[in-house]
């Protein structure tokens, strides 16, 4: 019986090809973090002013920008990706539903929490073998401990 999913498996997933659909999977997710926290430092007055407008201090914008361009940056490199991606999928989460709750909003809430599955995913996979994470522990198992 044919089976296309275990077909495309065999055909496409080796673990070249794996590490490279990861690598893709984490510039593609950056893109959104990294522009945000852009435009965000662009239109800094603006910014503070919207997240005044539903009652989060603008006192928390440099808080923000730091966690959505640092987080973005060390997905982009997968260096310490879990932890990025678990601060950024609870920020992206709360979020979503803060300034995206209203019925008008719903698309973007949505996208909220897509991208918090995708950050998940991220968690709990890992950066993968094209990443700073990789490099920086694949030669500390146990067999390389002194």
């Amino acid at each position: 019986m044919l089976n296309p999913d275990l077909t495309l498996q065999k055909i496409f997933l080796t673990p070249t090809t794996e590490a490279l659909i990861n690598l893709v999977a984490r510039v593609l997710t950056s893109f959104i973090f990294l522009g945000s926290a852009w435009m965000k430092i662009q239109n800094y007055d603006a910014t503070a002013g919207y997240m005044e407008s539903f009652n989060v201090p603008s006192e928390l914008l440099p808080l923000s920008i730091l966690l959505v361009g640092g987080g973005g940056l060390a997905i982009l490199f997968g260096f310490q990706a879990r932890i990025a991606a678990l601060a950024l999928a609870a920020f992206t989460f709360i979020c979503g539903f803060i300034f995206h709750g209203a019925e008008e909003e719903i698309i973007h809430l949505m996208k909220n929490i897509a991208m918090t599955g995708g950050l998940l995913f991220l968690f709990l996979h890992g950066a993968g073998r094209f990443s700073l994470d990789y490099l920086m522990t694949r030669n500390t198992g146990p067999q390389h401990r002194i």
